[in-house]
């Protein structure tokens, strides 16, 4: 079974800020609960291209890390990148990341189309953890985006 998660978000900078910030791998950090371990182990470009290969540590469980490789297979530069898991927890992972010009700034949003493994017992972590975490996560991500953004470009 494949699920979705969408989150929109008003950030108060101009295009070129806002995608320079969220089309560097090296910020992933930035965005990312301390409590998930974030850790890139290995990106092969600081400019984001199509084919990229990005592989990280993430922390599922307490001491327990997982590897998770990402490959960026779409790219339309200040308009949308899209990320799709190659290794790692899930059995399916496409993340869409786009931005659009809005009044006073930019909008936001992600789209995020997953799935679990592991058939019936993927469907209970869902229920029981997966998702709140997932939310969780980009809830933090939302403060940090807003905490990072907080100051308004000057005209």
């Amino acid at each position: 079974m494949s699920y979705s998660l969408q989150q929109e978000q008003f950030i108060p900078t101009d295009l070129p800020t806002a995608w320079d910030f969220f089309s560097r791998p090296e910020n992933l950090g930035k965005l990312t609960p301390p409590d998930v371990g974030f850790e890139i182990v290995h990106n092969d470009s600081e400019v984001m291209h199509e084919g990229q290969i990005i592989a990280y540590k993430i922390r599922v469980f307490p001491l327990v890390k997982l590897s998770w490789v990402t490959e960026i297979t779409h790219v339309e530069p200040a308009k949308k990148f899209v990320d799709n898991q190659r290794i790692g927890p899930y059995s399916l992972w496409h993340h869409t990341h786009t931005f659009k010009v809005v009044k006073g700034g930019v909008l936001m949003k992600d789209v995020i189309h997953y799935a679990l493994p592991m058939g019936i017992f993927g469907k209970i972590a869902h229920l029981l953890f997966v998702r709140k975490k997932l939310e969780s996560i980009f809830h933090y991500r939302k403060e940090a985006v807003e905490a990072l953004f907080s100051t308004p470009p000057s005209s």
